[in-house]
């Protein structure tokens, strides 16, 4: 680790225990709250019952109703609100598949970058600062292989969401390469889960509900888990290497 990043690190460390961890407080105290008040809004039955009101929402004026989508996604991402996939079902219904994918990605990237910069500045400082040697072997092993460790988890459906924001602020990754990571990671799953919203209306007609298990049939899935293989290639090919195996 640079000098500079140690100093930042000690200096953080030796900060009142308040100040350190206020930034992850406010979205811990912000995701209770919205879990709370919020919860029971983010569901298929809201989307069904506020439809039409959408639709006509959008028809008024679609710039305030796009950066009105945006900063509602921002905020439930970075208060981590259960529910975000009816946002990301409601943005293909409202604006179609290539605009509420474009917005859903970008929102949800300025989300995660949020929780990441809280919790490397409160968490990630705590931790290392009292780790001991085994978290620096473990920074060096993922900074070999950064950005594959990144799009894995983002491109791997299993994995949650929250999960994803978070470990890579314990392990010391680069800014840079989080925020492209994430954009790039995860517009395919986001893609087809805003087709599938935008596809909502004639479902909703039938009286039928949408098939959110879509992104683990194998037609789809299988598609990511090869991204993601590829992504984890130039890890796997150093390794192998490094053992003079190939």
């Amino acid at each position: 680790m640079p000098a500079t990043d140690e100093t930042s690190t000690a200096t953080e460390a030796q900060e009142p225990g308040w100040r350190r961890f206020l930034p992850i407080g406010v979205l811990g105290a912000g995701a209770l709250l919205a879990y709370i008040f919020l919860g029971d809004y983010l569901s298929f039955e809201t989307l069904r019952e506020n439809r039409e009101a959408l639709v006509e929402w959008r028809d008024r004026n679609i710039v305030t109703a796009s950066l009105a989508y945006a900063a509602i996604y921002v905020i439930s991402v970075a208060f981590s609100v259960p529910g975000a996939i009816w946002l990301t079902l409601a943005g293909g219904f409202i604006f179609g598949t290539v605009l509420a994918a474009f917005l859903t990605v970008v929102s949800a990237t300025i989300g995660a970058t949020l929780i990441f910069l809280a919790a490397r500045s409160s968490l990630g400082a705590f931790l290392r600062a009292r780790a001991g040697p085994w978290l620096a072997r473990v920074e060096r092993e993922v900074a070999e292989g950064e950005i594959s460790f990144l799009l894995v988890m983002r491109l791997i459906p299993a994995i949650p969401f929250f999960v994803a924001n978070l470990a890579p602020a314990f392990v010391n990754v680069k800014l840079g390469n989080f925020i492209w990571t994430t954009f790039v990671g995860i517009a395919p799953a986001t893609a087809i889960i805003s087709s599938v919203g935008a596809g909502l209306g004639e479902i909703l007609e039938r009286g039928g509900e949408p098939n959110l298990g879509v992104i683990f049939e194998l037609h789809v899935l299988l598609p990511l888990l090869g991204l993601a293989a590829l992504a984890a290639l130039p890890v796997v090919v150093k390794k192998l290497r490094g053992r003079g195996d190939i």
